[in-house]
C-alpha cells in the first residue's frame, strides 16, 4: 500500500513586518458593539489598532466621552482611528444624520481630535453615483468643494481626511484626482483592496496608484471568476481569495510606512460585472485595455464558487467572528503583520 501523503503545510511568515494590525468595526457589525465594547474586543484579540468607522457606535459625541475612550484604548495599547459616512452632498447614499455635508465633516473633525484619532475616514458614495448626472467626475467636484471649505479646521486639528474607495464608486486614478484637487496636505486615502475589485481594478494596481497618499486601511480579500455575463467578484476572508497579499504587503511596506492594517471582512457578498455588455462601459470611460486585461487575469486565478447565502441573526454573529479571527491568524502567521 502506498504511503499516505501529508497535507501541504500552510506558508509561514519569514519575518515580522512591523506593521500594526487591527480591525474595522464593520467586520463585526451584527454584534452591535459600542465603542467601549469594541475596545474590549480588540484588546481580547491582542490587536494594535481599532478603526471605528461610524459615529453611531458612540453613545455620546461629547469631548469628555471621547477622552474617556481615548484613555481606555491607550491603557490597552490600542490606537484609535475614526470614520464616518458620505460627505458628498449629491451622492446617492448621502444621509443627513449629522446635518448637511459641511456640518457632518466639521463634526467628524472635532470628534476625531477629541478621540485622539490622526484621521477621519469619509466616503464619496457607491457605484450608483457613476450613473448620476455628470457621472463620478461631477460627484468628485462636489465633494472636493466640501473638503476645501473644511481645510483650515482639519489642519488646525491635525486631522488627515482619509477618503475611501468605497463600494465601487472610484477607481484608483479617480480617487487620486480627488486627493490632488482637494489638497494632499490634509486629504489622504483609506485604501480598501476589496472595493478596488468592485471598481474593476487589480488591488495591486490600486495600491501602486494610491500608496503614497494612504493614511489608514480597511482590508479584505476577493475571489473572482469568469461568469455568464462577465466577471463575478465575491469578498472573502484574508488569504482565501485571488489577491497575492505577500506581494501586496511587500509593496505596502515601502509605499505606506506607519499605516496600520485594519481587517474589514464582509465575506459572502457577491457581485457580477457584465463586462461583455457594451453599455456597461459607458460608466467606466477611463479604463484602459491594460487595466482590463489585468483585472481579467486576476479572475482566471480562481474557479467558480457555488452560491452562498449570507447568514442572518445569531448565525451572522458567529460567521463574522470566524471570518475576522481567521483573517487575523492569516495576517499574523503568513503575512507577518501585527506587533504583538
Amino acid at each position: 500500500m502506498a504511503a499516505r501523503k501529508s497535507p501541504p503545510k500552510a506558508p509561514v511568515a519569514t519575518r515580522r513586518r512591523g506593521i500594526k494590525l487591527g480591525l474595522d468595526n464593520y467586520s463585526v457589525r451584527d454584534l452591535g458593539l459600542n465603542a467601549s465594547q469594541l475596545i474590549d474586543y480588540a484588546s481580547q484579540l491582542q490587536l494594535d489598532s481599532l478603526f471605528i468607522t461610524d459615529l453611531q457606535a458612540f453613545s455620546s459625541l461629547d469631548d469628555g466621552h471621547m477622552g474617556d475612550l481615548q484613555r481606555k484604548a491607550k491603557d490597552r495599547g490600542i490606537d484609535l482611528h475614526l470614520g464616518t459616512w458620505s460627505i458628498c452632498p449629491t451622492s446617492t447614499v448621502f444621509r443627513k444624520d449629522f446635518g448637511d455635508a459641511d456640518q457632518h465633516l466639521i463634526t467628524g473633525i472635532r470628534v476625531a481630535k477629541a478621540l485622539g484619532s490622526p484621521v477621519l475616514r469619509v466616503i464619496l458614495g457607491a457605484a450608483a453615483d457613476r450613473k448620476t448626472p455628470g457621472g463620478i467626475k461631477a460627484r468628485i467636484a462636489d465633494m472636493v468643494a466640501v473638503l476645501k471649505r473644511a481645510r483650515s479646521r482639519a489642519v488646525d486639528a491635525g486631522i488627515k481626511i482619509a477618503v475611501e474607495n468605497h463600494s465601487g464608486d472610484m477607481r484608483g486614478s479617480e480617487l487620486l484626482s480627488l486627493v490632488q484637487q482637494a489638497g494632499p496636505d490634509f486629504v489622504g486615502v483609506n485604501i480598501d483592496p476589496g472595493n478596488a475589485a468592485w471598481a474593476l481594478e487589480d488591488p495591486r494596481d490600486n495600491l501602486e496608484i494610491l500608496g503614497k497618499h494612504v493614511v489608514t486601511s480597511s482590508m479584505r480579500d476577493s475571489v473572482l471568476w469568469p461568469s455568464d455575463k462577465g466577471i463575478t467578484v465575491r469578498w472573502t476572508a484574508m488569504g482565501e481569495g485571488a489577491v497575492d497579499f505577500v506581494d501586496y504587503f511587500d509593496r505596502f511596506e515601502t509605499l505606506c510606512p506607519g499605516v496600520p492594517v485594519h481587517i474589514e471582512t464582509i465575506s459572502a457578498v457577491t457581485r457580477e460585472f457584465p463586462i461583455h455588455d457594451a453599455d456597461f462601459w459607458e460608466l467606466y470611460p477611463g479604463v484602459s485595455a491594460r487595466d482590463l486585461s489585468r483585472f481579467v487575469k486576476l479572475a482566471h486565478r480562481s474557479q467558480p464558487r457555488p452560491p452562498m447565502v449570507v447568514p442572518q441573526g445569531a448565525a451572522a454573529q458567529k460567521f463574522e467572528r470566524d471570518e475576522l479571527e481567521r483573517s487575523l491568524r492569516y495576517c499574523r502567521t503568513v503575512l507577518g503583520l501585527g506587533l504583538r
